[in-house]
Parts: structure tokens; C-alpha cells; sequence
């Protein structure tokens, strides 16, 4: 990488002519001003992100269509870690594979014991915790698209053991084998889908992640509901089967998708970014390409740095606080109702529900979580994604805190029916605030050049909570742990205050802010509830 902290790599052939004539890098550098160097494609720069500022949704669409494809694509990927973790939840409660794997409770009912129900729901998000730490340098180096198509085929081999597992130990294997490449999906899908489209389709880019996780649970519900009634292997290894529909075909589709344009500027590539750019873009576009990758090269040069990215970098100044802010809103997700919804089978068992009928409530939690994802992209659009976040937060907190009452009341018809109800309140309503809007917070916090780090480390924190998370769910909904059911409202509605507290304070408006803006404003050190009223000037660069 050279001193303006794009690397020195080839930046193609004889085309580009107006970035050609204003090289990425001069080889004899030190005597030449850096701002002499950045003026020189500065007004390009400042006309595309002019552009971008001033579209509106619709207009978005229409100018960047294949970019709006190619993130529906990318995040697509994150059906597969959806639909094994829900999968899992559904195991446990299924009639069949408790007769065959469960223990005798005290009333004589075939139960999974809560430690191997623990370790079997925590053997992916264990593995991915690997393979999150193994994509941020992976994805630096060979880009967004190679790493993720690689994790694909590492998954099909992998879905071989968990198919032929025949024991609750191999299949905790399986698990964690399966879980390293969702780590490289994960740390992946939200960076790219922020990087290839413009700042209107930020957030609904990015939110369609977790419209493609409630997607994953409604393939899972669909499935499970069917094969739950079967008394044979079959009600378990044709769900297990069903993953492998998905990893080749998205291997094929990403092959033929455009690397992102930020990683390529990054890496000197600036003729392959233009191309990226044109291909991510319609004929109507006002911008030329050569604009567009001068906008990035812009943003870039502000990082001045000639070292490549490494993990140490994210806890030193500025970048300290970005990285905190991409870990707390992924560990969050733990704490605010969240694995209440990844259970919700199991959940509306253990509320009383018979097998067949939590089976077809999974389904419609699923289903309305969808449906509640696609309003966010109005209400995080619009309304911004702090005020969602926050205060959606501080919504599901009442909710949960309302199932720590209705689980408290003697047990009735009634309180089972509130304890449902608001079981599945709390899985959908989080699918309308908190979950979508940390996405787009997610996409939109790191540092360009340290952004497959960023979101790798952050979704790190995201796997160390949820591991502990899910052994304290766990026992406390299990007949053979404490058996709290509704009462564990009571502890994620005090773990869910706390987050709603952090984020009050220090999570910042990044709504139609520019990636130059974003770095502007952690250099500057605004404090985050200023950002909304913080103006910077389109001219400034630090």
C-alpha cells in the first residue's frame, strides 16, 4: 500500500483516461503535498457524492439496479447459518428425535438433556466464531467475493457430516464444522452490501440480512412442521439434507458478481473498480464511473496510511470507538429477546402449546418477522437508524419485562396463552427495531480499509455472548434446568435496559451521511447525539 492507502497493485490496462492522468501513487512520493495530490481529482469526487446526497430512494433503484441485485444476492447467504440455528431449535423439540436422543423427565416425557441441547445450538456460532476471525484477513486479501464463494463449497463438504451424524456428539461436530464458513458470510454480507450501493440503499441493502435470517426460519418452520408428524430418521435427515440447495447455486451467482469497488480502489485496481462501478450501475446514471472511484480514492486518502489493515488497529484511537460501537450492537442482539425468537418453537412448548401447534406458531413468528423487516426499511430510512435502534430497544424491554409477569402468575390456560403471545411479540418486534437497524449500523461504522476486520471482530463479540447466552437460555427454559419459562423475561428485559442505555448514549445518526462524512465526524469527535445537527461541508477532508 502506498503512502495515500491505496495498495500498489495494477491498475489495468490503458482506459480511465481521467484517473490515468492522476495516478493512485507516485513511486518517488515524498517530496509530493498530499493535498496537491488529492486535489487533483477532488471536484470528480465531490460531484459524486454530491449525486448520491441529493437521490432519493426510488431514484436509487432505478440508477443502481444491479447493485440493489447483487446485495439481494450476497446477503443471501445468511439463509443458511438462519435455517441451521433454527434448525436446531426445532430438533429439540421435535417428537421423534427426543425419542431418540432425550432422557425420561420427572413426568416421564422424553426430553434432550439442557446440556447437549446447549452444546448442539452453540456448536455453530462456536465454529463461526472461527470463522469470523479467518474472514477479515482472508477478505482483505482476495476480496468479498472470492472468500465468500470458498466458504460455500467448504459448507457443502461439511453438510455431509451433520447428514450422516448418527450421535448428538457428531453432530455438535458437525456444527462447529458448519459454523466457520457462516462466520465468513456473516462478516462479509454486510460490508459488501453497504459497499456496492449508493447512500439511499444503505440501510434497506443491508436490512434485507435479516429479512433473508427470518426467511431461513421460515424454510426450517416449513420443513419441520411437515416431517415433525414422521416417526422415522427421516422427520430430521430430510431437513438436514435440504442446506445443500443452497450453497452451489449462490457459488455460481457470485462468480459472475462484481467485486466491490471500495476493496479494488483500496488495492490500486482502479480501471477494475470503474468496470464494478458500470456494472453495479444503469445507462441513466449522471456520474461517470471515473467520478464514482474518485469519490472512494477520496475517502481513502483520508486514512494516510501505508501499512496494511490489521486487527491491532482497531483498538487504537478513533477506529477504538467504531469497533466498540460494530461489537455492542452485534453482542446486543444477544441481549434483547433475541434467542427467545431463535427458540421459539421450544419456547411455545415449554408455554404449553401442543407439538403440532408450536411448530405452526414457529412458522408464523417467521412469517410476520418478514413482513416486519420490510417496514423497517421505511422506518430506518426515514426516521434514521439511532431513533429506531434506541427506542425500539427500549419497546421490547416493556414486552419482555411483561413476559416476566405473565410467566410469574399461576399457570392457567390464560397465562399460557399470554405467555405465547407475548413470546411472539418479542420475536417479531425485534425483527421491526433493533435487529434490522444494527445491520446498517454494522455496514456503516468501520473504516473502509478496516472493514472486513471490523465486521469479522465484531460479530466475534457477537458469538462470545451468544455462546454463554445460549447455555443461560437454555437452562432457563428447560423442564431439567431451572424451568423459569416467562420468567425469563424478567432477565433479558434487564440485559436488554442496559444496551438500550449504551446506545443512548453513544451510538451516532449515520442516516444520509457520506462514508467522508462518517470518518469526518469520528476524527472530529462528535459526541453521538450531536451528529444529527453536525454539519460538514462537502469541501472538508478532515
Amino acid at each position: 500500500m502506498s503512502s495515500t492507502g491505496i495498495d500498489k497493485e495494477t491498475t489495468g490496462g490503458g482506459g480511465l483516461a481521467e484517473i490515468e492522468k492522476r495516478p493512485a501513487h507516485v513511486e518517488n512520493s515524498a517530496d509530493l503535498d498530499e493535498n496537491a495530490k488529492l486535489s487533483d481529482f477532488k471536484t470528480g469526487a465531490i460531484d459524486a457524492e454530491n449525486e448520491e446526497l441529493k437521490m432519493g430512494v426510488l431514484q436509487a433503484v432505478r440508477l443502481y439496479p444491479m447493485a440493489s441485485f447483487w446485495a439481494f444476492v450476497m446477503s443471501t447467504t445468511i439463509i443458511m447459518e438462519s435455517y441451521c440455528v433454527f434448525l436446531m431449535g426445532a430438533f429439540v423439540a421435535m417428537p421423534f428425535f427426543q425419542d431418540t436422543y432425550g432422557v425420561l423427565d420427572s413426568e416421564g416425557n422424553p426430553q434432550i438433556e439442557a446440556s447437549w441441547q446447549s452444546a448442539l445450538q452453540m456448536g455453530g456460532p462456536l465454529g463461526a466464531l472461527i470463522g469470523v476471525f479467518l474472514a477479515g484477513p482472508i477478505t482483505s486479501k482476495i476480496g468479498y467475493r472470492w472468500a465468500t464463494i470458498g466458504g460455500l463449497m467448504v459448507l457443502n463438504a461439511f453438510i455431509f457430516v451433520f447428514y450422516f451424524a448418527n450421535s448428538l456428539a457428531v453432530m455438535f461436530v458437525s456444527q462447529l464444522l458448519e459454523g466457520i464458513p457462516w462466520g465468513i458470510f456473516i462478516a462479509n454480507a454486510p460490508a459488501y452490501c453497504s459497499e456496492i450501493t449508493p447512500i439511499p440503499l444503505r440501510a434497506p441493502a443491508t436490512q434485507m440480512l435479516q429479512m433473508f435470517w427470518a426467511i431461513g426460519a421460515i424454510i426450517v418452520g416449513g420443513v419441520c412442521y411437515v416431517y415433525e408428524k414422521k416417526l422415522d430418521h427421516s422427520s430430521y435427515r430430510v431437513p438436514i439434507a435440504l442446506q445443500w440447495m443452497f450453497p452451489t447455486p449462490l457459488a455460481i451467482l457470485l462468480w459472475i458478481a462484481p467485486e466491490s469497488p471500495w476493496w479494488l480502489v483500496r488495492k490500486g485496481r482502479l480501471e477494475e473498480a470503474a468496470k464494478s462501478v458500470r456494472r453495479l450501475g444503469s445507462s441513466k446514471v449522471v456520474s461517470s464511473p471515473e467520478e464514482s472511484v474518485a469519490m472512494m480514492r477520496r475517502v481513502i486518502e483520508l486514512e494516510k496510511t501505508d501499512k496494511e489493515p490489521n486487527l491491532i488497529e482497531l483498538w487504537k484511537g478513533t477506529d477504538l470507538y467504531r469497533t466498540l460501537i460494530v461489537c455492542g450492537v452485534y453482542a446486543a442482539q444477544n441481549l434483547t429477546g433475541n434467542l427467545i425468537a431463535n427458540q421459539a418453537v421450544y419456547f411455545f412448548r415449554q408455554a404449553g402449546m401442543d407439538s403440532n401447534t408450536a411448530f405452526a406458531l414457529g412458522l408464523i413468528t417467521s412469517a410476520l418477522q418478514t413482513i416486519f423487516v420490510m417496514l423497517s426499511w421505511f422506518l430506518t430510512t426515514y426516521l434514521g437508524r439511532r431513533t429506531i435502534y434506541v427506542w425500539g430497544s427500549l419497546i421490547n424491554v416493556g414486552f419482555l419485562v411483561a413476559l416476566g409477569i405473565a410467566g410469574s402468575v399461576p399457570e392457567t390456560k390464560s397465562s399460557q396463552l399470554a405467555m405465547a403471545s407475548l413470546g411472539l411479540i418479542v420475536s417479531v418486534g425485534f425483527t421491526l427495531g433493533p435487529a434490522p437497524a444494527s445491520w446498517v449500523i454494522i455496514g456503516e461504522t468501520s473504516a473502509i480499509r478496516l472493514r472486513p476486520l471490523t465486521t469479522g471482530v465484531g460479530r466475534g463479540a457477537y458469538y462470545i455472548v451468544n455462546i454463554p447466552c445460549i447455555f443461560l437460555a437454555t437452562y432457563m427454559l428447560n423442564p431439567l434446568g431451572v424451568d423459569l419459562g416467562g420468567r425469563c423475561g424478567y432477565v433479558w428485559g434487564a440485559t436488554g435496559f442496559v444496551c438500550f442505555l449504551a446506545a443512548y448514549f453513544y451510538l451516532p445518526e449515520m442516516k444520509g451521511r457520506s462514508y467522508r462524512e462518517i470518518d469526518i465526524l469520528f476524527k472530529r469527535k462528535v459526541p453521538a447525539r450531536k451528529w444529527k445537527e453536525t454539519v460538514v461541508d462537502i469541501n472538508d477532508d478532515e
